[in-house]
């Protein structure tokens, strides 16, 4: 028997990972979304090229959380996307109120689901996600770290003319302005990004990475970023249903790591069928250690918000 992943919000970004999760053949697919057809459509759409691609996956599209049933994992993308000059917590109160309705209505249905949230603002979505479903810290995730590590990796690539293979980059913190890209760690083939560029060039790909969702918003107008939130969404996803003990940045709950405890935050996470395993603890110097800390009391500070 499949396994299942329900994708809850069928829009740009639950639809991408859908499409993402059935090329890799990992599991039945169900989308969940409250536009009347929408999801239906786009099942049916991504069903009909599974005969194209010979892959052997069911995808269904529903308006009602019923078909989410017995989940392995559920993702969470549903609320409102930023528009241009809105920042992620400008989206704070509306996507809570969606947010912990999802969160209450699949946990009932999938009591040991894994759950990945991707809605804005993501730390505190996860936060919130937790909290609601009352599961384990370690079966509920953000994803957010592999995109913006991702989005560095793009940018060092455009920069030096590299293979993106060859480039490792890992940013830390809130999913926000404040993330904290660790340059000293990343690096191209084992050589830090600290001695390959030289230091205004770094910068600009820091500040760029920082603002990539941003940069994107502005392009699009009408929209944000899903390709590469969704094919981050899917690696984690791979990483659960195939056991990989995957080490990827994700928000995780801290218990201590990093000196913060009580909050969902980006770092790197070991992933496997239970969900996360461990969290990794870089050995970080004054200056990145005041950055994580400030971006924390960022997210400490929208989760007390919540007034959960």
């Amino acid at each position: 028997m499949r396994k299942k992943v329900s994708i809850i919000g069928a829009g740009m970004t639950g639809s991408t990972t859908a499409h993402w999760l059935a090329e890799r053949e990992l599991a039945d697919i169900v989308l969940v979304d409250i536009v009347e057809g929408m999801p239906q459509g786009k099942a049916l759409d991504l069903q009909e090229a599974m005969p194209v691609i010979g892959k052997d996956v069911t995808v269904t599209g529903a308006n009602d959380y019923e078909p989410t049933a017995d989940s392995d994992i559920v993702v969470i993308t549903a609320g409102l996307p930023r528009k241009p000059g809105m920042s992620r917590d400008d989206l704070l109160a509306t996507n809570a109120e969606i947010v912990g309705k999802v969160a209450e209505e699949t946990i009932k249905r999938s009591p040991n689901a894994i759950y990945i949230v991707l809605t804005n603002p993501l730390d505190v979505m996860t936060y919130l996600t937790w909290k609601k479903t009352g599961l384990p810290a370690n079966k509920v995730m953000g994803q957010a770290g592999i995109l913006d590590s991702a989005r560095m990796r793009a940018f060092v690539a455009m920069e030096l003319g590299v293979s993106v293979e060859n480039i490792n980059c890992y940013v830390l913190g809130g999913h926000g302005d404040s993330m904290v890209p660790l340059t000293r760690h990343s690096n191209v083939a084992g050589v830090p990004l600290n001695k390959i560029l030289p230091p205004d060039r770094l910068e600009a790909i820091v500040e760029r990475t920082r603002k990539g969702g941003g940069e994107i918003v502005s392009l699009l107008k009408t929209g944000s970023a899903f390709y590469a939130p969704a094919a981050g969404i899917a690696q984690m996803v791979e990483a659960i249903l195939k056991d990989k003990h995957l080490i990827v940045p994700a928000a995780v709950y801290m218990q201590g790591e990093y000196g913060l405890n009580d909050i969902y935050f980006g770092a790197p996470a070991q992933l496997g069928a239970s969900g996360v395993e461990k969290v990794i603890e870089y050995e970080l110097n004054e200056e990145e250690m005041a950055a994580l800390k400030k971006s924390a009391e960022g997210v400490a500070a929208n989760i007390a918000k919540l007034n959960l």
